[in-house]
């Protein structure tokens, strides 16, 4: 599903969560939407799943307005950090309601995903653990298989193994009925190998849109004697260095040509990637 925003404005009373943010999403990809705390990130799905109506703009999935269209939000899910189940009943009546709910339901793979989470059908959800109701929420995003799929940080309660479970399980559902996947996270360095493209938000406004590895080209760790590294890196945008004796590591942000690449090997300097958590707290800037 296609998602086009245009000139987003969402507030809560004085409060400006979205600031004329625009923003083009094609269909049948897995973006990755970063942000710190009180970004906007739980806003725009929100937004986007029409569990909030915008303040101003627009927003539109496949050409359609969101807000109060029921045809359409069939066929948009929203896992939220609490995971979407119900506080009453057991596992069994929560696929229930998610079954009656979501028109592309796969009840045999929700089957499935119970024993790769280790969930009991009869276990009441009122009475699991953070991670056990994480993981319920996460098998009915991946079992819904809606055309447009959001996970707001739904699998943070969930330990790493069962994480791990997730994404692979993710990559393969994806690979095997591709949808518009959107996943929001701060656990960047585990998750980012997913994503196709990634979407940086900043105090409500878009700070970068971009296919992964053109993001990641724009990162170079410089490595080499102190001296050559900061004659190199004169002039440039550093993110940060660390020096372990002679030797030291500079990250730089900013392409490079292949001159300046030339230079840094006669220089006997050594180019390496850099992480994309790294590039993210670089363009987000300092905590506040």
């Amino acid at each position: 599903m296609r998602i086009d925003v245009e000139d987003l404005v969402l507030r809560y009373g004085d409060v400006t969560a979205l600031d004329r943010l625009t923003l083009s999403l094609e269909g049948g990809k897995i973006y990755g939407l970063l942000g710190r705390n009180g970004s906007g990130k739980t806003s725009l799905l929100s937004v986007l799943a029409a569990f909030r109506k915008e303040s101003a703009g627009t927003v539109r999935i496949d050409g359609q307005p969101v807000f109060e269209n029921a045809g359409l939000t069939r066929r948009v899910s929203l896992i939220r950090d609490v995971g979407e189940t119900i506080d009453i009943g057991t596992v069994e009546d929560a696929l229930y309601f998610a079954e009656w709910l979501r028109p592309n339901w796969d009840a045999e793979y929700a089957r499935t995903l119970l024993d790769t989470f280790g969930l009991t059908p009869k276990a009441k959800v009122k009475s699991m653990s953070k991670g056990q109701r994480s993981a319920m929420g996460v098998l009915v995003g991946l079992a819904g298989r809606a055309p447009l799929t959001m996970f707001d940080e739904s699998y943070l309660g969930m330990d790493p193994p069962s994480r791990y479970a997730f994404y692979d399980a993710l990559l393969a559902d994806y690979m095997a009925h591709p949808r518009t996947i959107i996943l929001s996270t701060h656990l960047i360095e585990e998750v980012s190998s997913l994503f196709e493209e990634v979407v940086i938000i900043d105090h409500g406004r878009l700070v970068v849109h971009e296919e992964t590895q053109t993001l990641l080209s724009r990162g170079t760790a410089v490595t080499g004697p102190a001296e050559q590294v900061d004659t190199f890196t004169h002039g440039l945008t550093v993110l940060g260095a660390k020096q372990l004796g002679p030797t030291k590591s500079a990250m730089l942000y900013g392409d490079l040509d292949d001159a300046r690449r030339r230079k840094a090997v006669e220089a006997g300097l050594e180019l390496g990637p850099i992480a994309m958590q790294d590039l993210f707290i670089h363009l987000t800037g300092e905590p506040k």
